[in-house]
C-alpha cells in the first residue's frame, strides 16, 4: 500500500529527517531540540547507562576466578601463660607468610562464565537502545500532546468568542421581538458549556506541558511543526521483517537465550576436575626469646616454601551438581518462551502501530473534508437564519459540530505522528544513533566497556557516583496559556 505523498516526501535512511526539520518560528523549540534534551539530561536514561556499566562488570568479574591470586598476611603473637614444664618456650612471636594460586583448569567453569557476561553485555547494550527508544516514543506523545493541547484551548477560546457574541445578538433581538426567550436560554446554555470546555482544556494543556516537562526536563517554549517521518513501511509485513530483526527487545531476549545456554556449562562444571598450581612461604621470628636462658643456643628465626601442583576430583557432592545443571536448563528453557513472548510482543505491536498510523491518515483525510463541510454548514445555516428558514438552536448546533470537526482533525494529526514514531520504534528505527546525533552528544556502551574489560587491578576504583540528569524542582509551574 502506498501512502500519501505529504507522509513519503524527503525520506532518508532511520530517522535522521528529524535533525533537519521545516522552517520554523523564531525562538521555537523543535522536536529534536527536545529528543536532544532528554537524551542528554533525562533520568530514566541515565539510570539505564549506570545500570549498563554495571553489567560490563560482569565480564571482569567471570574472569576473575581464572586468574592467579596472591595473598600474604602477618601476626605477631605474646604467649602470656606459658606451660611449667616448657624451659624452651618462645614468648613472643612475629610471623608472616605468603601464597600463589595459579588455576590451570577448572572444568570450563570460568571459560563459560566469561562467555555469558560478555554476552549478557550484548543484551543490556540492546536494552538500553529499548531504553531510548521507549524515552523518544514517550517524548514524541508529549510534544505532540502539547501542540494538540494549544491548539484544542484555541479552537475552544475562539468558540467561547464566538458563542459571546452569538448570545449578545440573540439577547438584542429578544429585545425586538424578533425570538424568543428560550433561544436566549439556549445561546447561555451553550456559551456557558463553552466556557467550560475550554476551562478543561486549559486544563489539559497544563497537564500535558507538566509531562513534557517530566520527560525533557524543561518547560516548552513554542512548539514548532515535527518533521515528516521517514522510511515509513509500505505493509505491515514489511514493518514486521524489519522488526524481527532490529527492535532491541527482541534482540535483547535472543542474547539471554544464548547467556542462559553457557549458564548451563557452568553449572555443569563443578563436577569436572580441577588443576592448580601454588606456592606458599612463611617466615618466622621469636625476637631472641625461643629457648629461654639458652635462646643463643637456638635459632631464633626460620624460612620455609613450597610449591606444587594439585588436582581435585569430585567424587560425590550429594547430587548438587546435577541439580544445578537441572535448574540452569529450566532456567534455559524460561528464557527461550521469554524469547517467544517477546517475539509476538513485537510482532503484535508493529502490527497493530501500522494499523493505527494508517486509520490516523485517513481519519485526517476525513476530518479535514468534516471541516470544510460544517464550515460551509456553518455559513449557510447562519445565512438561512436570517432570512427565518433556521433557528438559533441550528445555528448552535451547527457551531458546535465545526467545532468538533476541528477537534477530530487536531487529535487526528497528533495520532498519526504518534502512532508513525511509534511504528519506527518497534522496528528498531527510533533510537540515539538514528538521530544524527553530533558525535560527541551520543552514548556510546561500546566505550566503557572496552574500558572495563580487562581490569584486574583490585584498587582501580571509579569516581564516587553523582547524579548527571537535570531535576525540575525549580521549573515555574504551568498555566493554560498559548505561548505565541
Amino acid at each position: 500500500m502506498t501512502r500519501s505523498a505529504p507522509w513519503r516526501a524527503g525520506l532518508m535512511t532511520g530517522v535522521g529527517l528529524l535533525c533537519l526539520g521545516s522552517v520554523t518560528p523564531a525562538r521555537a523549540d523543535t522536536l529534536r531540540d527536545a529528543l536532544v534534551q532528554a537524551y542528554t539530561s533525562n533520568p530514566t536514561i541515565e539510570g539505564a547507562r549506570a545500570q549498563q556499566r554495571g553489567i560490563d562488570e560482569g565480564v571482569p568479574i567471570a574472569r576473575a576466578p581464572g586468574l592467579p591470586s596472591a595473598s600474604v598476611d602477618g601476626s605477631y603473637t605474646e604467649f602470656v601463660v606459658q606451660s611449667r614444664t616448657s624451659f624452651t618456650a618462645p614468648e613472643r612471636l612475629i610471623s608472616a607468610g605468603a601464597d600463589l594460586g595459579v588455576p590451570v583448569y577448572s572444568g570450563g567453569a570460568v571459560k563459560n562464565a566469561v562467555k555469558a557476561a560478555k554476552i549478557r553485555v550484548e543484551a543490556g547494550q540492546a536494552d538500553l537502545r529499548a531504553t531510548e527508544s521507549s524515552l523518544f516514543s514517550n517524548v514524541v506523545a508529549a510534544y505532540m500532546d502539547v501542540i494538540r493541547a494549544e491548539a484544542l484551548v484555541g479552537l475552544n477560546r475562539k468558540n467561547v468568542a464566538v458563542l459571546e457574541v452569538n448570545l449578545q445578538a440573540t439577547s438584542d433581538r429578544f429585545e425586538i421581538g424578533d425570538v424568543t426567550r428560550t433561544d436566549v436560554a439556549q445561546s447561555q446554555s451553550r456559551l456557558a458549556l463553552a466556557r467550560s470546555n475550554a476551562r478543561s482544556a486549559e486544563a489539559d494543556l497544563v497537564a500535558a506541558r507538566e509531562t513534557y516537562i517530566r520527560l525533557v526536563g524543561k518547560a516548552p517554549e513554542a512548539l514548532a511543526p515535527p518533521p515528516p517521518l521517514p522510511n515509513l513501511p509500505e505493509t505491515p509485513d514489511d514493518a514486521v521483517r524489519i522488526a524481527l530483526d532490529k527492535n532491541p527487545d527482541l534482540i535483547a531476549s535472543r542474547e539471554r537465550t544464548r547467556a542462559a545456554e553457557k549458564d548451563i556449562d557452568v553449572a555443569g562444571a563443578s563436577r569436572l576436575p580441577t588443576v592448580s598450581l601454588y606456592a606458599t612461604g612463611s617466615y618466622s621470628n621469636y625476637l631472641d626469646t625461643l629457648g629461654g636462658i639458652s635462646s643463643a643456643q637456638f635459632p631464633q628465626t626460620d624460612r620455609s616454601a613450597q610449591a606444587g601442583a594439585q588436582i581435585t576430583i569430585p567424587l560425590f557432592q550429594g547430587g548438587r551438581p546435577a541439580a544445578q545443571r537441572r535448574q540452569a536448563q529450566a532456567q534455559a528453557q524460561a528464557t527461550m518462551e521469554q524469547e517467544i513472548a517477546v517475539e509476538r510482543q513485537v510482532i503484535a505491536q508493529v502490527r497493530s502501530a501500522y494499523t493505527a498510523w494508517v486509520a490516523a491518515q485517513d481519519l485526517i483525510e476525513s476530518s479535514q473534508i468534516a471541516v470544510d463541510a460544517s464550515d460551509l454548514s456553518l455559513e449557510g445555516v447562519r445565512a438561512e437564519n436570517s432570512v427565518g428558514n433556521r433557528t438559533i438552536l441550528d445555528i448552535l448546533n451547527a457551531e458546535q459540530e465545526y467545532l468538533n470537526a476541528q477537534t477530530e482533525l487536531v487529535t487526528a494529526r497528533r495520532n498519526a505522528y504518534v502512532a508513525g514514531f511509534t511504528l519506527l520504534a518497534a522496528m528498531g528505527r527510533a533510537e540515539a544513533r538514528d538521530l544524527n546525533l553530533d558525535a560527541d552528544l551520543l552514548y556510546d556502551p561500546e566505550v566503557n566497556y572496552e574500558r572495563v574489560r580487562g581490569k584486574f587491578f583490585d584498587w582501580d576504583d571509579d569516581p564516587a557516583p553523582v547524579p548527571q540528569s537535570t531535576r525540575t524542582v525549580d521549573t515555574p509551574s504551568q498555566d493554560g496559556n498559548i505561548q505565541n
